[in-house]
């Protein structure tokens, strides 16, 4: 059992919800929520990157496995790691005396809007895994993939892009977890396509 890259997904996720849970207990402008899921994401890029790949998204893990970048048992193990992450994050938000909770989506566009935004993330994540952008760039290629394609998705949706994230904030619904993933394999493959690989 490779023990590191699960606590460093774990980890990795605990800050990215938690990123975005004080993001929305603070009240700020919604503009912001991207920019710091975005940066947090791209931190957790350069520094346990080399280590688990930096998914921190069930769905870009899933985006991941349909196109064989990770085995079925890590896949799973980074999973039930993410969640616990962002579990944890919303369990010391609500210690801390904060609230943080968007109304879940129920429209088939939400569910297309968060899709979309995915695959633009899904797309950045492979290009820094197949080592198409220079290693020096992954974590602002891949952090603003997520800005872009949370902006991109929340004109129709709650631009989450994330289901660990989306639990994190009590907005764990059909869409918010449907079209992430479906948007996560549909950018992978794509971005995978692009190289004669898949």
């Amino acid at each position: 059992m490779h023990y590191h890259k699960y606590a460093a997904e774990f980890l990795g996720t605990f800050a990215l919800a938690f990123a975005v849970w004080a993001s929305m207990a603070l009240q700020v402008h919604f503009l912001i929520v991207p920019v710091a899921a975005g940066a947090t994401l791209g931190l957790f890029v350069y520094t346990v990157g080399g280590i688990s790949g930096a998914h921190l998204n069930p769905a870009v893990t899933i985006g991941m496995l349909s196109v064989r970048k990770i085995k079925t048992n890590d896949a799973v193990m980074y999973i039930v790691c993410q969640l616990a992450g962002a579990a944890v994050a919303m369990t010391v938000g609500r210690l801390l005396g904060g609230q943080a909770s968007v109304a879940y989506a129920t429209t088939v566009q939400a569910g297309v809007a968060e899709a979309i935004g995915a695959s633009v993330l899904a797309f950045g994540v492979l290009s820094a895994a197949l080592q198409k952008v220079p290693p020096a760039a992954s974590g602002l290629v891949v952090g603003g993939s997520l800005m872009v394609g949370a902006y991109i998705a929340s004109v129709f949706s709650n631009g989450i892009l994330n289901p660990a994230v989306a639990l994190s904030i009590n907005a764990f619904g059909p869409m918010e977890i449907l079209g992430p993933v479906v948007g996560a394999v549909g950018g992978a493959w794509a971005r995978v396509s692009l190289e004669g690989k898949a």
